[in-house]
This record gives C-alpha cells, structure tokens and sequence, in this order.
C-alpha cells in the first residue's frame, strides 16, 4: 500500500489543522490508503514526524501532496527541505507530487463553489495568500479568468498580502463598484488571513453600502484533486518499478 500525506503550509488559527485532516481522511476514504496530515509550519505532525510515523506503523512507502495552490517560496525551498529531512529520518520511500496548483481540475471546484453560493449577478472576488513572485500571482489571475468565463459571473482577483491593492482595503474600492460582492476563498482551510477579512465585512456594508457573502475554504471539495495527484504518481513509482 502506498499511504498518502499531504502537507499544507499551516497555521494558528485554531480551526485550519481540522479542516486538513477532514480533507486528508475524505481523500483517505476515496483512495482506499492510510494518510496522514502533516504541515511545514505552526502546526504538527510535521513531514518528518509523519513519515517516521507511518514507517513505525509498517509503511514504505507514501506520496506526498503539498496543499499548495501556487509555485512560490514553499514549493520551491521549504518543500523539498522538508522532504528531503522526511526521508532521512523515517527510510520511506517518498514520491513528491505537484501542489494543488490553479489549472483546471482546481478551476472547477471553486466553478462549482461560485455556482452553489454567488447570489445571482454577484461581483465574485477570488481572494487568495497573495505572493512576492510574480508568476505565481499571475497563475491565480489566470485561474480567476476560468472561473468566471466557466461561471458568467465578473471576478478579480484580492490578494491579502503584498503591498498596496490586497486586503480589506482592496475589498473596500471594490465594494464601491459593485452592490453585491461574493468571496471566493482560495483556501484549502480557514486561516488567520481569511478571518481577517470576513471580520470585516460589517464595516464595509456600512461604509460602501455593498452586500458581501462568502463561500467557506474548500476543504474537503479538493479530495478529488488531491486524490489524482496520489494516482498519478503511484502510477509514475509502479511504472518504473
């Protein structure tokens, strides 16, 4: 059997592990495999704990899916650190897989989402981490394009990072444009960045005169995702066996 582990970034906001771990067990349920949820930061198990984990529990062997949407800082440095750690201490074989990324298959869960919650000719933002690499923000006004061509709905993109335009500030100016405004977050789980913005939905009601909503980080949603992301790399370790 080859386990499963994904790996988020984490966070201190006290409902974000849960929200991992009812992801990590409903892909767990679909894949028919043992997983684990482990986290590059805040939160524990880490990588390494959760491989040496599964190898005292008689794995050898485990795909590792980074909950990450875009290609930046983790994915590029603190990823392979952790995996590389991982291995040494646990002996595991362990295949990395892309993050979660922003193509298609991650356009049309948060489709579905806009479909299920947007009030009708709501403004849809798609509110994501925000970034320093300039590809990386791109991928996510890419995926916005999908989105709303998949939708018919209008939608930019609010990052809550990163300078002047992010944040409940950008949310404010937009909320001057459009009377009816729905947040998609591009979360896996909730986070101290997401609450931080939703805490301020009141204020900007009253201040723009703008109806706000929002749909809740995907979670368990992107069990489809993250289970073809295992799939295809076991495909990958089998054929080169």
């Amino acid at each position: 059997m080859t386990a499963l582990i994904t790996l988020s970034h984490g966070s201190r906001h006290a409902l974000a592990e849960p929200g991992i771990r009812r992801l990590t067990h409903a892909t767990a349920d679909e894949l028919g495999v043992e997983a684990i949820a482990a986290h590059l930061d805040f939160t524990n198990p880490t990588l390494r704990e959760a491989a040496v984990q599964l190898s005292r529990g008689g794995v050898r062997r485990a795909v590792v899916v980074p909950l990450l949407f875009t290609h930046a800082y983790h994915a590029k440095h603190d990823v392979p650190a952790a995996l590389e750690e991982a291995r040494e201490a646990s002996g595991l074989q362990l295949a990395l897989t892309p993050g979660l990324g922003t193509g298609p298959d991650v356009a049309q869960v948060l489709a579905e989402r806009a479909r299920a919650d947007a009030p009708a000719g709501a403004h849809l933002v798609l509110y994501s981490v925000g970034s320093s690499d300039t590809a990386a923000n791109q991928s996510v006004i890419d995926l916005a394009h999908d989105v709303g061509t998949a939708t018919g709905h209008t939608i930019e993109v609010i990052p809550a990072t990163g300078g002047q335009g992010t944040g409940g500030a950008a949310l404010v100016e937009t909320a001057l444009c459009h009377e009816r405004i729905h947040v998609l977050p591009l979360f896996v789980t909730q986070g101290l960045l997401l609450r931080r913005v939703t805490d301020q939905f009141d204020h900007i009601e009253r201040a723009t005169g703008a109806r706000l909503t929002a749909s809740a980080p995907l979670e368990t949603a992107l069990a489809g995702v993250v289970g073809q992301r295992h799939r295809d790399a076991l495909a990958e370790l089998l054929a080169r066996a």
